[in-house]
């Protein structure tokens, strides 16, 4: 009768007796931590106040960024870096071409920029200087910088030109304005057929200058453009040379429509560049610095090439 009792309080206590004719069920016992299973490597426990939840981790989008649009796939994933995406892009390509393009075919390399309001024909004047052509019909406004190479002959020295073409609207200033650093020469464009273009080379354009250029012995240049519509001008010659000698500018009109003038321009300006010690100095140790890393370069593949043969 007691072994009757203490079975029947033996069942109660381990939970139901199996039925009969049922194999007894295997004791449980604890995991060990090799028996636990982790998560996926390509996962990630996301805790929050509310739920647990594993995220997929991607290489191309970090956390906290959106992911990239249906319709433009290379638009940068986190907000706000349209314009940076688009400088580091235009950087990339300069150091590509300056790459591509050998150092020692040029004594001297030089960077030039490119200001004043928006439409006065800062694209048009760089594209007809680079293109050796006549521009028929209007360029598109800038967004943000752009930039084009020329290589030119003056003073017995072959010249590299880095040119940058900046926007003129106000929204773009933010990214413009690191670009006035280092430059080695500062061409100022207005409209003669504009008043306000010219008047706002003093109430904004000298100041931006002073404001964002590192280079204190940077040559600057006047330019009034869109001489060839004289019967609509209303800036007059005596005014833009006035203005430059004040300033102490180099000063032209031109038209990059007829292409008047517009080789004296960057000539004129490159010639200044070339007389000030400093600036020479500058340009050339920029070229002997691509030489030297051209050289290292080539040594490195020649002795990679070798190892592999």
């Amino acid at each position: 009768m007691k072994k009757q009792n203490h079975a029947r309080h033996v069942a109660v206590a381990g939970g139901p007796s199996p039925q009969p004719g049922t194999p007894p069920a295997r004791a449980s016992r604890p995991s060990t931590a090799s028996e636990r299973r982790s998560p996926p490597d390509a996962a990630r426990l996301l805790v929050t106040p509310f739920r647990f939840a594993f995220l997929p981790l991607s290489p191309f989008i970090p956390i906290g960024a959106r992911p990239p649009s249906r319709t433009n796939p290379l638009a940068p994933a986190f907000p706000g870096a349209s314009l940076r995406f688009a400088r580091d892009s235009i950087q990339a390509s300069l150091v590509g071409g300056m790459a591509s393009s050998p150092a020692s075919s040029y004594d001297c390399s030089f960077k030039v920029l490119l200001i004043g309001d928006s439409a006065v024909g800062k694209s048009s004047l760089l594209v007809s200087f680079v293109s050796a052509a006549h521009i028929d019909d209007d360029i598109a406004p800038t967004i943000g910088v752009d930039f084009k190479i020329n290589f030119l002959s003056v003073g017995g020295k072959k010249l590299k030109l880095t040119i940058w073409d900046t926007a003129g609207q106000e929204r773009f200033r933010t990214i413009t304005s690191s670009y006035y650093r280092g430059a080695h020469g500062i061409i100022l464009v207005y409209d003669v057929t504009k008043r306000e273009s010219f008047t706002n080379l003093a109430d904004v354009w000298t100041k931006e200058i002073e404001l964002h250029s590192t280079n204190k012995e940077c040559i600057k240049m006047l330019v009034g453009n869109k001489v060839d519509k004289d019967e609509d001008r209303m800036v007059t010659k005596e005014e833009g040379l006035a203005f430059a000698q004040e300033r102490g500018c180099l000063f032209v009109e031109s038209s990059a429509k007829t292409r008047e003038n517009v080789e004296k321009c960057f000539e004129e300006l490159a010639l200044k560049i070339l007389q000030v010690p400093s600036l020479l100095e500058e340009g050339s140790s920029v070229v002997k610095r691509n030489t030297l890393t051209l050289k290292q370069k080539q040594e490195n593949a020649n002795r990679s090439g070798g190892c592999c043969q």
